[in-house]
């Protein structure tokens, strides 16, 4: 591909090196970038500047934060005898988006992974352990493993839940099942087969 300009391309190289974004599309937001007002394009560079150097990790749950503490760590209306541990932030923002989980956090920061040379070591799982200890933290009644259905996924939790057996509190995973909606002659043998054992009585 040539470029008409050495600041281009450059620029062109690195907003390509973002997940998803080829070349092709590298330049089509570059050349966007190039038409707006030079003030919004500052704007931009400014806040993505801001966000590389301020954000943080909160040092109770490990989530994404502009503080020490977290949004949803520093709320009193949260439920704190609860904590949902999940990989990394993204799934937070998707279990905040169904307003239906009003407890804490704990994100571990990835998952087992023996193939991408990720141990237990790797993630934080001791800070949970030491959350569960402190006996001047919050009183913890349950942990939800919410963690992806993977092979990965499914490691973390049977690590987590050795780990966890020592503490007298309830260990708890996510259902998994049939998607509303969806058909079940289209549903997977073993997703068909867990939904088959995780069924529930109505009421």
């Amino acid at each position: 591909m040539e470029f008409p300009s050495k600041l281009i391309e450059d620029a062109v190289n690195e907003v390509a090196k973002l997940p998803g974004i080829g070349k092709k599309t590298a330049l089509r937001l570059v050349l966007h970038l190039l038409k707006r007002d030079e003030e919004q394009t500052q704007t931009l560079a400014e806040s993505l500047v801001a966000m590389r150097s301020k954000v943080k990790h909160c040092r109770k749950c490990h989530n994404l934060s502009d503080n020490d503490l977290c949004s949803i760590c520093a709320s009193h209306k949260r439920d704190r005898s609860l904590i949902c541990v999940v990989e990394d932030t993204r799934d937070v923002l998707a279990i905040e988006n169904t307003a239906q989980y009003k407890g804490m956090y704990h994100v571990l920061g990835g998952i087992i992974s023996p193939v991408e040379g990720i141990g237990p070591s790797d993630l934080h799982i001791e800070s949970l352990i030491e959350r569960l200890r402190d006996p001047d933290g919050d009183a913890i009644k349950e942990v939800i493993l919410a963690l992806s259905p993977t092979m990965e996924g499914d490691t973390t939790a049977f690590y987590l839940q050795k780990k966890l057996r020592t503490f007298s509190i309830k260990i708890s995973t996510i259902a998994r099942g049939v998607p509303i909606g969806g058909d079940l002659e289209y549903a997977d043998e073993v997703t068909l087969g867990r939904s088959i054992l995780s069924r529930i009585s109505y009421e």
